[in-house]
């Protein structure tokens, strides 16, 4: 599928993702929804103002002020049918054979004031988050964790098979991918055989690569949602890395799990790519031997996302790049 609007040769930023997110610009300093493509990005709210939106029938005209927020919260509360209908018609806005010249192709007003160069915006964070909760969710990561942590052969703690192995973070601590972040302090053993701890910076900082989602739909208190409806409470997803001072992990994740090891940041990419546009992704995941309870047992195979991704590592002292695939 062709855009109309020049969009580099392997973009991550094709027509085929459209991804949202907050920005913000120099003589425009309101945050305000955008979608990226290409070189470029959308201005949601400039777009709506301008009457780009009048073509979409199925968005009711009281729901355009959700591009007028500074946060993509009140967007993804309008639910998974809404995200997919605006998504398309920003693609169907965008092809080269758009049905809808008039609303920017040909409208040369508009496309000054709602299309700005990347290079151009400030991201910010593209949700107000109250809260979240961080998943073991890969086997293989968890086994090298565990295996850090507890020996190989009591890599995986006996649970890990049969429920979904999680703690709250600190909601507070999210930042988005660029924001500096100090190394952490905290108690750490010197070596294995001490027994008492040293307070100082952490000497075993880590990364983990790992995929963020935003949900869009609360549940009441208490009510819990069924697996075969939790696809509906998705937003979409960002990379996310999960911050990790091991050393200081080791030593204070005994008894109730990761704390000041965890919570000094966590740092997310600004833009969401929507849950509708993952679906061609979806696969079958690793298989588990262990049956699990009903309550979590999924209709579909196909429930896993399969998303090639390359990690590069740069560092000062020397001058080095590191690249791998985990």
């Amino acid at each position: 599928m062709k855009s109309w609007l020049p969009i580099p040769a392997g973009s991550h930023f094709s027509l085929a993702n459209l991804p949202f997110g907050i920005i913000s610009t120099d003589n425009k300093p309101t945050r305000r929804p955008a979608v990226a493509i290409g070189q470029n990005v959308l201005d949601l709210k400039a777009f709506a103002d301008g009457g780009g939106f009048r073509n979409l029938q199925t968005l009711p005209s009281e729901n355009i002020s959700v591009f007028s927020e500074t946060t993509l919260n009140a967007f993804a509360a309008l639910g998974r049918p809404s995200h997919k209908a605006v998504r398309a018609y920003l693609r169907d806005i965008f092809r080269g054979d758009t049905p809808y010249s008039d609303a920017l192709k040909t409208n040369e007003v508009l496309k000054h004031d709602a299309i700005i160069p990347l290079s151009e915006v400030q991201m910010h964070l593209p949700l107000a988050i109250g809260d979240y909760t961080d998943f073991f969710a890969g086997r293989n990561h968890a086994h090298n964790v565990g295996t850090f942590f507890r020996g190989p052969s009591n890599a995986l703690n006996p649970n890990y098979n049969h429920l979904p192995v999680a703690y709250h973070g600190r909601a507070s601590s999210v930042v988005v991918s660029g924001t500096p972040l100090r190394r952490p302090w905290g108690q750490a053993l010197a070596s294995p055989a001490d027994k008492t701890p040293e307070f100082r910076p952490s000497k075993r900082l880590d990364i983990e690569l790992e995929l963020g989602m935003f949900l869009c739909r609360e549940n009441k208190l208490g009510e819990p949602v069924s697996i075969s409806d939790a696809e509906d409470y998705i937003f979409g997803y960002v990379l996310m890395n999960d911050w990790s001072a091991r050393d200081i992990q080791q030593w204070e994740y005994v008894p109730l799990g990761p704390f000041n090891a965890k919570n000094f940041g966590t740092s997310i990419s600004p833009w969401v790519v929507l849950a509708d546009a993952m679906d061609p992704f979806k696969t079958n995941g690793l298989p588990n031997d262990i049956g699990l309870q009903q309550y979590l047992r999924e209709s579909r195979t196909d429930n896993i996302l399969d998303i090639q991704l390359t990690i590069a590592i740069r560092s000062k002292l020397p001058t080095s790049t590191s690249k791998f695939s985990p």
